[in-house]
């Protein structure tokens, strides 16, 4: 099925009214939440290095143990929610979330804080597999339904830019925690308003429950973006990476074969076989890998290297996030007469563009060139996931929506840890090559200095007044030397996805009205 959409009945079910459109607006409560969480610590990191002392290594992990925990769930529980009632899911996921979130906020060590952020990443995966799906059955009406799912993957995708704001705000008068204590305000709201509002759901025919397919799902990710990271950081030197890596696709391929097997799987396999569903859900993968790794490198760029504080650096997004919003709601007319391998493609260019013109503002130290490179990235990655996501819900049927929210949440978390893990380990490699340390320095502040950016400035701080700005601009250049190259690798994969989206998503304009 090349183009699943130009197949749907034309408009199916009735329109709702005021109580379907509240819905949306309290159900966009977690999808904000825990797409901010995505990237608000890329901001509160420099504050948690100083703090905490990370490794480089623990660094990567404090960013990346919720969205892994979170990827390598939400299949589960996007089915759980299928069986046992998409609403109870999302219920339980906020309390959880809640006070999960409270404890990270006072997290005493990095060790903690990891363990505190992969606990929230559980409880994530309660939360979004059931939003999206709870659309699905409450706008029965197609044109309804694609105007929510774009305002639903516009608020994903802007909230991981809102993140850096949130946190430049709350950094600039609070301690780091704050950024975990955001979530209870937040959440309190959604556990008073959605029994009021949102219907529960659930497939009327859900099958038998396989604790396997869990493991094997579980065994399947984990040591494949373990096995990136740590190539990622210590390069070739160990073959575990490898032997890791091995072993997961040993257990995707036990997974799948588990899933064709079973009367009523996990997973439905065949949901793969149609182009516009897997083409989709790539598209989906490689934008946001794309999108965090940017806002990864931009961070530290903005605050370590430029000096802003973090709400100014914070503020330096604001138009790129507006620039989303508007892009991801305002393609949904354009989508409805034009061809997705069109569309999307043409999209994705902006995003590329907005990468090329990061190479030229870091290496030119322009932040307006900076600021204009995150309008054009938000732009494309606005415009793609809305018509993406549309087609992913679409391709479905309604009793497995939870199943397919799930694979399409998936593949956004698996991106926001690519995301930090390739860029993010590409950059560290490279900054640790190209760093030329000055002579002179104490064996304490060049082994910090080796480690990341924030522990060479942090250790120019206890330096004489030269030797400490020698060790800064040491290290700005090798840093910004890392972000001209990584960004044209980030511009490669989204030249990937606007490929893949041409070849998959379909060449009939949408028809139905």
């Amino acid at each position: 099925m090349s183009d699943t959409l130009t197949r749907m009945p034309t408009v199916a079910g009735p329109r709702v009214g005021w109580r379907g459109w509240a819905a949306l607006v309290v159900l966009m409560l977690p999808v904000l939440l825990v797409s901010v969480d995505n990237t608000v610590l890329s901001f509160a990191l420099p504050q948690i290095a100083l703090d905490l002392e990370p490794t480089a290594t623990q660094q990567l992990w404090i960013i990346d143990a919720y969205p892994l925990v979170l990827a390598s769930l939400l299949v589960t529980m996007g089915v759980l929610g299928d069986r046992f009632g998409r609403r109870r899911m999302l219920l339980i996921g906020a309390a959880g979330f809640g006070a999960v979130s409270a404890l990270a906020a006072f997290a005493p060590s990095a060790e903690w804080l990891i363990a505190a952020r992969a606990a929230m990443g559980v409880f994530g995966a309660m939360l979004m597999p059931s939003t999206l799906s709870l659309l699905r059955t409450i706008f029965t009406n197609r044109d309804q339904r694609r105007m929510a799912i774009a305002v639903w993957a516009a608020g994903f995708s802007a909230g991981a830019a809102l993140g850096p704001v949130v946190g430049g705000i709350l950094l600039e008068h609070f301690a780091w925690g704050s950024v975990f204590l955001m979530a209870v305000p937040v959440l309190v709201p959604l556990l008073v308003l959605v029994p009021i509002l949102v219907p529960e759901s659930r497939d009327p025919n859900p099958g038998r429950f396989d604790p396997l397919s869990v493991v094997l799902s579980l065994a399947t990710m984990v040591p494949i973006v373990y096995a990136i990271k740590e190539f990622a950081v210590h390069g070739a030197e160990s073959p575990l990476p490898l032997v890791l890596i091995g072993a997961g696709l040993l257990f995707g391929v036990l997974f799948v074969r588990r899933q064709n097997r079973l009367e009523t799987p996990m997973l439905d396999m065949a949901l793969f076989r149609r182009g516009t569903f897997t083409g989709s859900v790539l598209v989906n993968l490689l934008s946001v890998i794309g999108l965090v790794g940017f806002l990864y490198f931009v961070a530290q760029h903005l605050q370590l290297v430029l000096g802003l504080s973090p709400l100014q650096a914070g503020l330096a997004l604001v138009p790129g996030l507006l620039a989303m919003i508007v892009a991801g709601i305002g393609i949904v007319p354009i989508a409805k007469r034009a061809a997705p391998r069109l569309v999307v493609p043409l999209a994705l260019g902006f995003s590329v563009l907005g990468y090329v013109l990061v190479a030229v503002s870091t290496s030119a130290g322009a932040l307006p060139l900076l600021i204009a490179a995150f309008v054009s990235l938000g732009v494309g990655i606005g415009a793609a996931e809305t018509v993406s996501n549309e087609l992913i819900l679409a391709s479905a049927p309604a009793a497995k929506a939870g199943a397919a929210s799930a694979v399409s949440e998936t593949a956004y978390e698996l991106g926001a840890v690519l995301g930090t893990t390739i860029i993010g380990g590409l950059l560290a490699a490279f900054y640790r090559a190209n760093l030329a340390l000055p002579d002179g320095l104490p064996g304490a502040a060049a082994a910090a200095a080796r480690e990341t950016l924030a522990g060479a400035v942090a250790a120019s701080h206890d330096l004489d007044g030269a030797l400490g700005q020698a060790l800064r601009d040491a290290a700005a250049s090798a840093f910004d030397a890392g972000v001209g190259v990584t960004a044209l690798i980030g511009a490669g994969l989204i030249v990937v996805a606007a490929v893949i989206a041409a070849f998959t998503l379909g060449g009939r304009a949408k028809a139905e009205r």
